[in-house]
């Protein structure tokens, strides 16, 4: 892992809310509003840009936590604006605080976590586990 990102480096992203955005279960729309599932996903691709920086050739990134409060209603054009700010390294795990706005408008707030490992230990740990599942 490169050590070239440190506490309150910042990276941010944007996302035009569609109507596959929208807030809807199985196929019935409850609010046409962007849901809080697509805000948490943007949280997560907002901080995953640092792992472009950090991972070395044989490494890549895999989230460990993601937290998120939806607070206000983005709608259908509008383009949400996705800060993440490093808060830190916690047992090599990188630590996030996102914000999302649209203009001034706080729409939502979260937290993500992801770590580095080779992508050899992440095969290992995917195929163990899938083999444990055959087994079960």
């Amino acid at each position: 892992m490169k050590s070239i990102v440190k506490k309150g480096d910042s990276k941010t992203i944007y996302h035009r809310v569609s109507t596959d955005d929208i807030a809807s279960f199985k196929g019935d729309t409850v609010h046409e509003v962007c849901s809080s599932f697509v805000l948490a996903r943007e949280l997560e691709w907002s901080s995953r840009q640092f792992m472009f920086d950090l991972c070395e050739e044989d490494e890549e990134g895999i989230g460990t936590s993601l937290s998120v409060k939806h607070i206000s209603p983005a709608f259908i054009g509008d383009r949400l604006e996705v800060l993440a700010v490093v808060k830190g390294f916690e047992n090599g795990e990188l630590l996030c605080d996102c914000l999302v706005k649209v203009g001034e408008r706080l729409i939502a707030k979260g937290r993500t976590g992801q770590k580095v490992l080779k992508k050899k230990r992440i095969e290992r740990i995917f195929s163990k586990l899938g083999e444990d599942e055959q087994e079960g």
